[in-house]
Order: C-alpha cells, then sequence, then structure tokens
C-alpha cells in the first residue's frame, strides 16, 4: 500500500516514541527510516521498526543518553553516543562535523558506541546540503564470508560519499561492501520473494536464491569488497578503540545491552582547495555528462551514481511511498513488537 512522506514519519515517531525514546529523538530516527523508504532503500527503512521498538523498551538503546563531543585536534574529534539511537548519534556528531570543517577545512569525526544508524547517505547528504563533501564509513555485523573463506568475519561494513553541485542538486553515493546489504535479504522475506544468487551463500557455502536460507553474504567484486570491507572496519572500529570483526555485536543476540558500535564521518570543505563555486559547477557538470554518455543496448539512459534514488525521493514525495501491507498493520497497532528478535540467530527466519 502506499502512504505519504509526512504519514510515514509520524507513524514511525509515534511507535518509536511509545517504544521509550524522546519525542525529538524519535523524530529524528523516524525521519532516517522515511528518508530511506522515500529513495526505495526498504531495507533501511519501516522494515526495521519493529526491531529498533524491541531493542529500545528493553533497554538495549538507551533511551536518556548523555552525548559527549571532545576535540582531539583543530580537525579531529570524539562524539560519544553511549549506546543511543545511532540515527541521533551518527546526525548530530555530522553536524559537529560540518562545523569544525567550516572553521578548519577538514573535520573527521569518529562516533563510538552507537546502535545502528540506517541509512549512510542521510548523513553525507548533511553536508552536501551544507556546501561540503562527505564521507562516512560504518561497521556492522559479522555476516559476510571473506574472499576464501567458509565462516563469517566482517559486516557489510558500507561507505557513503556526497558531494555538492550547483543549487540544491548534489551526488551521492551508499553501498555495502557486500553485493547487497543485509537489509535487502531482510526485505526479500518480509515480501517473501527470492533473492538473486551471487548475494548470499547458504550453511554449505552454496549459492543460495531463498532469503530464509542465508547463512553469509558474498563481498562485491570478491577479494575488492573483501579489502574494502576491511578497511572500513579499521576506520570505524580498530580506529576508534571498538570492538572489530568478528567481535562485533550482533543485532539480535541481547536486545537489552548496547551495540557499541563506531562510525567515521569526514567532511570536507572545497573551498580551502579550490574556488568553491567552481566545484560546484564541475560537479554539475559530471552530473550532466554522464547523463550524455551514449546508453548500452538495452539501456535508456546512463545515470549518475546515485541518481536513480534521487528519481525515486522525487516519486516517492508526489505520490507516495509504498510499503508492505503486515509493516503498516504493526505501525497503527499499539503493540510495541509482535514478535522478538532478542536472541535470534541473525540469520534466523
Amino acid at each position: 500500500m502506499k502512504v505519504s512522506r509526512q504519514e510515514l514519519y509520524q507513524l514511525i515517531r509515534n511507535k518509536i516514541h511509545s517504544a521509550g525514546l524522546s519525542l525529538e529523538h524519535a523524530g529524528i530516527v523516524a525521519d532516517v527510516l522515511a528518508y530511506a523508504d522515500a529513495r526505495g532503500i526498504h531495507s533501511h527503512g519501516a522494515v526495521r521498526v519493529e526491531y529498533y521498538a524491541e531493542r529500545i523498551s528493553k533497554g538495549g538503546t538507551n533511551n536518556q543518553p548523555h552525548f559527549t563531543f571532545e576535540k582531539t585536534g583543530p580537525c579531529s574529534a570524539i562524539f560519544d553516543g553511549d549506546n543511543g539511537a545511532g540515527h541521533v548519534a551518527a546526525k548530530l556528531a555530522m553536524d559537529r562535523a560540518i562545523d569544525m570543517a567550516k572553521e578548519n577545512g577538514v573535520a573527521v569525526v569518529g562516533v563510538r558506541r552507537i546502535g545502528h544508524s540506517g541509512a549512510l547517505s542521510y548523513f553525507v547528504q548533511q553536508a552536501s546540503k551544507a556546501g561540503m563533501i562527505g564521507i562516512s564509513v560504518c561497521q556492522s555485523d559479522p555476516m559476510v564470508v571473506p574472499w576464501g573463506g567458509a565462516d563469517v568475519y566482517y559486516g557489510t561494513n558500507p561507505i557513503a560519499f556526497s558531494a555538492p553541485a550547483e543549487g540544491d542538486e548534489n551526488i551521492t553515493f551508499d553501498m555495502a561492501t557486500t553485493v547487497q546489504a543485509w537489509g535487502k535479504v531482510l526485505d526479500a522475506r518480509s515480501r517473501n520473494v527470492p533473492i538473486p544468487n551471487t548475494w548470499a551463500v547458504d550453511a554449505e557455502g552454496n549459492n543460495t536464491t531463498d532469503p530464509f536460507s542465508v547463512s553469509g553474504l558474498l563481498p562485491i567484486a570478491g577479494p575488492k569488497g573483501y579489502g574494502l570491507m576491511m578497511m572500513i572496519d579499521v576506520l570505524s572500529g580498530v580506529l576508534l578503540g571498538l570492538p572489530f570483526g568478528k567481535h562485533v555485536s550482533s543485532m539480535y543476540h541481547d536486545l537489552s545491552a548496547g551495540r557499541e558500535l563506531g562510525q567515521l564521518h569526514i567532511v570536507l570543505n572545497p573551498g580551502y582547495f579550490t574556488d568553491e563555486s567552481r566545484f560546484r559547477q564541475n560537479i554539475s557538470q559530471v552530473m550532466q555528462e554522464l547523463n550524455e554518455v551514449k546508453p548500452a543496448p538495452g539501456v535508456e539512459k546512463v545515470l549518475y551514481p546515485g541518481q536513480d534514488s534521487h528519481l525515486r525521493e522525487a516519486e516517492s514525495n508526489r505520490n507516495g511511498i509504498e510499503i508492505v501491507d503486515e509493516i503498516y498493520q504493526y505501525l497503527i497497532s499499539d503493540d510495541i513488537y509482535q514478535k522478538s528478535y532478542d536472541h535470534k540467530d541473525p540469520f534466523a527466519s
């Protein structure tokens, strides 16, 4: 069924607030999730609400976090999220990073001890909307088979980038270092549809199309994706003195305990490196020239990275967002959670 973005925001905010977050923090979480659904990133949208609500209600997400921000140098800082909602901590940390980059040209802010923060593109777009380049990386649950291995070690460990063009436009991409994010498998489960056989393997290590039999995800481009996820784990885990690799906490291991996750924001002020207006003009030129590239057979038009998500968001804002009926029924119900995710195997059905 379709709902307006505003209605979806209100439903998510109300549910998250009912679970125990303040109205302000619930509103930030809802904004990030509604943004994801509007852009077609359903794996990081309303499908996550019931899980978040259960973790909040059981105390695994601190509903009264004491956030701290410590500058460790002119261009570096640590934002401690006190195991509050990751969406909130990541947003506020990016706000501080933007302020630092305005003053000093560059900002690198480590975000420590947070929960799952959702779609990273939301946070890097905070930077591009402020005229900055934003880069963000974060660690996640161990659920990826490393290149040449049979057991999981790293998470999907995503990376996002956004740069401002002329006017209100920006070029943005957000990707997991796996062929697909785990949330895409969750989305397939919620819709009861198969997945491509290049996404994941079953318990025997065989490629599978059944989202319910997944026991490990595959790195994108084999050893290249494997190397990227290692780099991201170092930057968002080891660098911040947090659990890393297979030691990163599972989303489902204990919903009464904090996740202790890490994220790293990097913000660059173009005006410290080149003429800011010229920079924006060049980004716009890149976007236009990519659209003008001769398309391959069967392709209508070449899109610049992230353009498909931009187009979906514009369409969603006009005509509403398609969400699964079961999820809508949960959002309008009085239940905090209907099925428990607590202590489940991360790959369990």
